[in-house]
């Protein structure tokens, strides 16, 4: 198929180049990253489910974080596998397909941020207002959060994607591992102006906010608990603030590699390791950050563990 095609229905996906000799254990590969990052995310989920003492805001707000990692890998890792299994000549992914996976894509970095963002609010309230936390983060509060985390992010990119697909396209040659809004974007043939503006608005303001509410909470709490003679406050403060610092950097290193390579179009295939960085990365290391430096995780994770053992 040509790269010169008026709106055409059909889009070729340039894939992952793998010789021909690694393509198993490649696929093999994988499989078991998404796999480990499937169970260790949904398992996150129902043990704080499934576990009382866990009911507490910061943890349903946790939630949102590994379900989101679950989502975005699952957007990305199926279609990739069977990618791996076909001959690079039928690589091809309908535009409604491709549009969809663009805006999964997107919704999930955007409410990796808008997330981050709520749990960095109620990891405030926690350390700066302690005797109010239960009466403002109530279950209606939550509720509130993760609804704005999401409908922020959903509207964000809703336009983003909306503005990309009125354009007209005369390419149909995807250079990437999957669908986004600027592989979407470079298939254009009319003038992108507005695209451009809308797209520094949306990186600036979802960048912005994210770094501005992180930097801002954290300079507070560090107030706090320098002001603070409370040894124990001071250390539990550190261990959740370090722990969601750390799964907020992770994120954030891997993101800007992807969107610099984005630029230069010799570095393609690091682009690709970029971008799959940017799935498997964050997605296995978030559970395990959390399971290891939050101690209630842990404990409950142990005391399930120990409870199957005594069974039988």
């Amino acid at each position: 198929m040509e790269n010169m095609t008026f709106n055409s229905p059909y889009l070729q996906l340039e894939g992952l180049v793998v010789p021909e000799q690694t393509l198993y254990p490649t696929f093999l590969f994988f499989l078991v990253f998404y796999l480990l990052i499937m169970v260790a995310n949904i398992g996150i989920i129902l043990l704080i489910t499934i576990e009382r003492s866990l009911h507490e805001p910061m943890y349903i707000l946790f939630c949102n974080l590994p379900f989101n990692d679950a989502f975005g890998n699952s957007v990305i890792f199926p279609r990739l596998l069977g990618d791996l299994l076909r001959p690079k000549s039928q690589l091809y992914i309908s535009y409604i397909d491709c549009v969809v996976q663009a805006f999964g894509f997107h919704l999930h970095i955007a409410a990796s941020h808008t997330v981050l963002m709520v749990m960095a609010f109620d990891r405030y309230v926690a350390i700066c207002n302690p005797l109010h936390y239960t009466t403002i983060m109530t279950t209606k509060m939550v509720v509130k959060l993760t609804a704005s985390a999401w409908g922020i992010a959903l509207l964000c990119v809703s336009i983003l994607l909306a503005l990309t697909i009125r354009l007209n396209r005369c390419g149909t040659i995807i250079e990437s591992l999957f669908c986004d809004n600027a592989s979407l974007f470079k298939l254009s043939c009319e003038n992108p102006y507005i695209n451009n503006i809308y797209g520094l608005i949306y990186t600036v303001a979802v960048l912005g906010s994210s770094m501005g509410c992180i930097l801002l909470t954290y300079a507070k709490i560090t107030a706090v608990c320098i002001n603070s003679k409370n040894k124990t406050l001071n250390k539990k403060a550190l261990k959740t603030c370090s722990t969601h610092l750390t799964v907020y950097l992770i994120m954030c290193m891997s993101g800007f590699i992807m969107i610099i390579l984005h630029r230069f179009s010799g570095y393609a295939e690091y682009r690709k390791g970029a971008a799959l960085l940017f799935h498997v990365g964050p997605g296995i290391l978030n559970p395990l950050i959390y399971a290891l430096q939050t101690t209630e995780i842990r404990h409950a994770l142990l005391k399930i563990l120990h409870s199957k053992r005594v069974v039988p």
